[in-house]
């Protein structure tokens, strides 16, 4: 007895490329691409000390009065602008770790997706020291951006229920945690907790926003 296999059945029988591991991005810890991660971050700094370096050399620190002007309607342009600007070197050396630390682990989720991360910060902070901010004075620097990625990095694994994002979190605070008391009114009289407090909330909406969309994702993958 021999068995001979019905074409009809072998023509019926397809393979099926399986689906994108999903999973992979939403447990990362690092960026996909490293190389590509670190000139971005890079260049994102260069960037301010160019800024820095116009500002002093030729502007006299005239760009500083670009920055958040509470409640004044003109004050709104600031938003777009005071992240860039610093009030002098000290200023931005003391934003420049952060920002480079934190924003290149925050590209774990990807170059794109950082962008819309880093785009949703940078308003929310803005906005949140537009509305919240000291009558009179003018708000700038970094830093209200680099609370935004650090709170998204030390949050996103409750999000994703990740442990290795937990583990990495988990180091972030036992370095990084004691910065969180900037967040808090009157911790230096010379910072802007509004900054920080909306960068940190603008954080833990994009770290909601990105888990709940790779959760979609996912489920889009698994019934395809």
């Amino acid at each position: 007895m021999s068995t001979v296999p019905d074409p009809t059945y072998a023509r019926s029988v397809t393979t099926v490329p399986a689906a994108p591991a999903a999973g992979k991005r939403v447990n990362r810890v690092l960026p996909p691409k490293p190389l590509q991660a670190a000139i971005v971050i890079a260049g994102f700094t260069a960037l301010l000390y160019l800024v820095e370096f116009v500002n002093l050399a030729f502007l006299h620190g005239t760009l500083v009065g670009y920055g958040i002007r509470s409640r004044e309607v003109s004050g709104l342009l600031g938003v777009l602008f005071a992240p860039l600007l610093h009030q002098g070197w000290p200023h931005l050396i003391a934003n420049t770790v952060p920002v480079l630390l934190f924003g290149f682990l925050a590209m774990a989720v990807g170059t794109r997706v950082w962008v819309a991360v880093t785009a949703v910060i940078w308003l929310v902070s803005g906005l949140g020291v537009w509305l919240t901010g000291p009558e009179g004075a003018v708000t700038v620097g970094a830093s209200g951006i680099a609370f935004g990625w650090l709170v998204f990095l030390l949050v996103r694994g409750l999000f994703n229920r990740s442990i290795k994002q937990l583990l990495a979190a988990a180091v972030l605070f036992f370095y990084w945690g004691g910065v969180l008391w900037g967040l808090l009114p009157g911790a230096d009289p010379g910072i802007s907790w509004q900054a920080h407090l909306f960068g940190a909330f603008g954080g833990l909406l994009t770290a909601w926003l990105v888990s709940r969309a790779d959760r979609a994702t996912t489920r889009r993958q698994l019934t395809a």
